[in-house]
């Protein structure tokens, strides 16, 4: 058993300050082609505007540990259309350093938080399959299977499939009995 003392994540709303951080993590999830159909790096000037285009219901959080901005998440649209408007998607992102240490976990509980306090009554995500991690994340918080998307996208030259999962909340940033993390 590791004694090895954990230090304390921090979630907190991102800025602008957080973008070099913002976007090494995600680069770093693109390159390790687990968490994304992203191919392409992105810039310090994209992820700027990225994140000053945001609107209030749709918030980006970043997780600090000992200072320093280890990962990130974000409420993200689902279709523009109306009906659809209380239900988001979401992404997580976490350094590699950061990586099995508890940081997705803070950022998908406070992701849930959010979205309850948001009005949004279901949270959804294409993960894929081959992502054990993200996986087992997502059903620790009592998100639940819907389908695959077979042969979804490409990524260096071959078809990735995509695990469809779902997330009902009661309103409060809660889960009908579920999602609590534990």
């Amino acid at each position: 058993m590791d004694d090895t003392p954990r230090i304390p994540t921090t979630v907190r709303p991102a800025q602008d300050a957080d973008i070099p951080a913002i976007t090494r993590v995600y680069n770093q999830g693109i390159a390790d082609r687990l968490a994304t159909l992203e191919t392409e790096p992105r810039d310090e000037d994209e992820r700027r505007a990225w994140l000053l285009g945001r609107g209030e219901r749709h918030p980006v959080l970043v997780a600090e540990r000992g200072g320093e901005v280890v990962g990130w998440g974000c409420l993200n649209p689902f279709s523009p259309r109306p009906a659809y408007r209380f239900v988001a998607d979401f992404s997580v992102y976490v350094g590699r350093e950061a990586r099995g240490g508890g940081v997705g976990g803070a950022l998908l509980a406070a992701l849930i938080a959010a979205a309850g306090r948001l009005g949004y009554h279901k949270l959804v995500l294409a993960a894929f399959p081959f992502n054990e991690a993200g996986m087992r994340l997502y059903a620790r918080f009592g998100f639940r299977e819907v389908g695959v998307y077979r042969e979804q996208g490409m990524l260096d030259g071959r078809w990735v499939d995509t695990v469809v999962m779902e997330l009902l909340l009661d309103g409060d940033g809660e889960t009908g009995g579920r999602g609590d993390g534990k």
